[in-house]
């Protein structure tokens, strides 16, 4: 559903016709006091946010010698290739000629280790991306693909003579709900409905040429794996439109020269699986079996859960992980018997193998888990929720990029030989691209409070220049989801960053209320029919365990926060007055009208448990709307006009009651956004709008 956070790089088309067609140019913004201080002093703070060199995505080869990395610099992106040993020694790896900056990526290496495939939009004038091989030893980038829509996910078959990838065919967006929708026109829900597939090319193809569509036509794939033989696939797919019926996908197996097989649906199966989601498939080696996560995960992407096996042939699955107070998000076979497990344990990413004993698919299956192999209080991996790792084939040595609110981006390795020590130093730094580069921000550390019957974790971060003599102001930044978590991590940006927020003098809680990732399943689906009630008093217990702390004024503590964590803030401004000033990106104030007006209504019935047409007074008791009256905070709203997840309309009608009610409030919708911004501009001033709104209302006079 709503995105974990702002990820305004993204950290989540309109549907209503309040605002049909809608075009306009944003004026630029000007600080709330009419001068242009603000706008000045915010721009210095964005630029120095993001200090230090970063890292994309990273793979090591199957023999172990050699490392491909994504490496950002002032051009764009490049592919570097290098020995293990010298990775000062990078080479760039491209389609194209040295001088040229093409868009590259996604990368994947050739099993016998010895070249890497790649996606690279040389070739074309319309940044359409083609696949392109390359040889480890000389040669040049040799183009297989003749492409047209939008590709992602490559991976080389077992054997190496194949090169599998998702495919939306004429594709206009991005797969998924997060780009901007594309307006309304035509048939609504027949026309124009792009489908994502798995498509495969030979890796011998002697030129580019059209990709094979293994998959139908009737079927939107999400993830996929390799059958260890080659021969076939297992994959996670539904019936279209994909942006919303992800929440209702089943897991499939298919030989390349036939029909799809559904394996396992949730929506029929009995236990703890039935009406969840299911992600990450994984084929055991010897074909027998599949792992995959399962659980109440609210966007594609963003994966948490338990561990799951099931028999290839079909049948019950049995859960490996249950009860374990972790959320696993990705999952790798090191052998028949062994599954590695990267997964979030409170404030902390770590890797874990666990043994299986006994008949793999049947309940009687026993797990045994040994110590961490590492854990990390930061983020791991090519996203925040990821918590993907690359392994060489015998799988004893992981390696990945990782970073903290202290530490900026390096590659580091794990051997799976050595039980490590938590933190940081518990693991090999294979770079030091960012040796003495310093957080432009304040200090962060873990805490976590009473609530209830739970035990809360969230990330604190004091002040630049942190005098514990002197008094601040608090802002409160709620993730979005609401299955994600606030994650220690390098940098931010335009938009609601929380670092940005440190660096100009204010305290920032990010809190991980019931229904976040990190402490099992239960705690995952403790929301569940209650949004806005036990996880607001999580929060609000955060609050009072800072103050207890830490020299806060509780008299100027602010909200805010995007997607689920938008509409808490529009709830919570109508159940407490704790808060002297919100802002609210892409929210949801009125749960029923969001139903039918939004283009993913499917992930809200596991949340829900029906439709607001079965039960419309379990949707009205979390809707900010219906408690308006009780609205005392002032509140900025800013949204996307072409939000496919929180339409814009949510926002329009909250700002409307609000300036009804008298409530200080102002509306800012930005053009051609979706749920997760890519405008530089507006993610800009997303920020200083939320900057200037807090400080005139939290300011204490001075």
């Amino acid at each position: 559903m709503l995105l974990k956070s702002l990820r305004l790089v993204l950290p989540s088309a309109l549907p209503g016709i309040v605002f049909f067609g809608l075009a306009f140019t944003l004026p630029q913004v000007a600080a709330q006091d009419g001068s242009a201080a603000n706008h000045t002093r915010v721009d210095e703070v964005l630029k120095n946010l993001n200090r230090g060199r970063s890292v994309g995505q990273v793979t090591i080869s199957p023999d172990g010698k050699r490392l491909a990395w994504i490496q950002m610099s002032k051009d764009g992106a490049e592919i570097r290739v290098a020995p293990l040993d010298k990775l000062d020694k990078g080479v760039r790896f491209t389609a194209g000629k040295p001088e040229q900056h093409c868009r590259e990526g996604q990368m994947t290496w050739a099993p016998d280790s010895r070249a890497v495939a790649f996606f690279s939009d040389c070739a074309s004038s319309s940044e359409q991306t083609d696949l392109y091989i390359q040889p480890i030893e000389g040669g040049t980038a040799r183009r297989i693909t003749e492409l047209k829509g939008y590709v992602g996910a490559p991976a080389f078959s077992p054997d190496g003579q194949s090169i599998a990838f998702l495919y939306v065919e004429g594709a206009t967006r991005p797969a998924g709900a997060l780009a901007a929708m594309k307006p309304w026109s035509g048939v609504i829900g027949e026309d124009g409905v792009e489908i994502q597939r798995v498509a495969i090319a030979r890796a011998d193809a002697p030129k580019p040429t059209a990709p094979t569509l293994a998959t139908p036509a009737n079927l939107h794939v999400y993830e996929f794996d390799w059958r260890p033989d080659s021969k076939g696939l297992a994959y996670i797919a539904a019936n279209p439109p994909g942006e919303n019926t992800w929440w209702i996908a089943r897991l499939y197996t298919q030989t390349l020269d036939s029909a799809p097989k559904p394996i396992l649906s949730p929506a029929e199966v009995t236990g703890p699986l039935h009406g969840l989601q299911l992600a990450v498939p994984r084929w055991s080696p010897d074909g027998k079996a599949i792992a995959f996560i399962g659980g109440l995960m609210s966007d594609q992407g963003s994966t948490g859960g338990d561990v799951y096996i099931v028999s290839a042939d079909g049948g019950q699955p049995v859960d490996l992980t249950a009860n374990r107070p972790t959320s696993p998000a990705w999952i790798e076979w090191g052998d028949d018997e062994h599954i590695f497990v990267s997964e979030l344990a409170g404030g902390n990413c770590q890797l874990v193998r666990f043994r299986l004993q006994g008949d793999r698919t049947a309940p009687t299956v026993a797990t045994s888990f040994g110590a961490p192999i590492f854990s990390i209080p930061g983020s791991v991996g090519d996203g925040r929720m990821e918590l993907s790792l690359s392994s060489t084939a015998d799988r004893s040595l992981f390696v990945f990029h990782a970073s903290t609110f202290d530490h900026p981006t390096e590659i580091y390795e794990a051997k799976t030989a050595t039980v490590m020590s938590s933190g940081l130093e518990g693991v090999i730094p294979l770079t030091h691209m960012n040796d003495g580069v310093e957080p432009a921000w304040g200090h962060s550390v873990s805490l976590s409070w009473k609530s209830d019957n739970f035990h809360v974790q969230g990330w604190l971060m004091l002040p630049k220049d942190y005098d514990p003599g002197k008094k601040y102001p608090l802002l409160v930044l709620v993730h979005g989801g609401p299955a994600a978590a606030a994650i220690s991590h390098w940098g931010g940006g335009g938009g609601l960053s929380a670092t940005a927020f440190s660096a100009l003098g204010y305290f920032v809680l990010q809190p991980n209320p019931r229904g976040s990732y990190g402490q099992g399943e239960a705690f995952t689906q403790a929301n569940r029919k209650d949004f806005g009630y036990g996880d607001l008093r999580d929060i609000l217990a955060g609050v009072d365990a800072v103050v207890a702390k830490y020299p806060v004024d509780a008299n100027r503590v602010g909200l805010t926060g995007w997607s689920y964590g938008g509409f808490m803030t529009m709830f919570a401004v109508t159940q407490t007055q704790r808060f002297k000033a919100a802002v609210s990106g892409a929210g949801i104030s009125d749960w029923e009208s969001y139903y039918g007006e939004n283009s993913i209504d499917q992930w809200m019935i596991p949340y829900f448990g029906a439709s607001v047409y079965d039960d419309p007074a379990v949707y009205a008791k979390s809707s900010a709307i219906d408690y308006i009256k009780q609205a005392r905070t002032p509140t900025l709203v800013v949204v996307g006009d072409r939000d496919g997840e929180c339409p814009a309309p949510q926002s329009f009608e909250f700002w409307h009651a609000l300036r009804d009610e008298h409530v200080p409030t102002q509306l800012v919708i930005y053009p051609n956004e979706g749920h997760g911004f890519v405008d530089p501009v507006h993610r800009r001033d997303v920020m200083e709008r939320a900057v200037a709104w807090f400080d005139k209302y939290l300011s204490n006079g001075d």
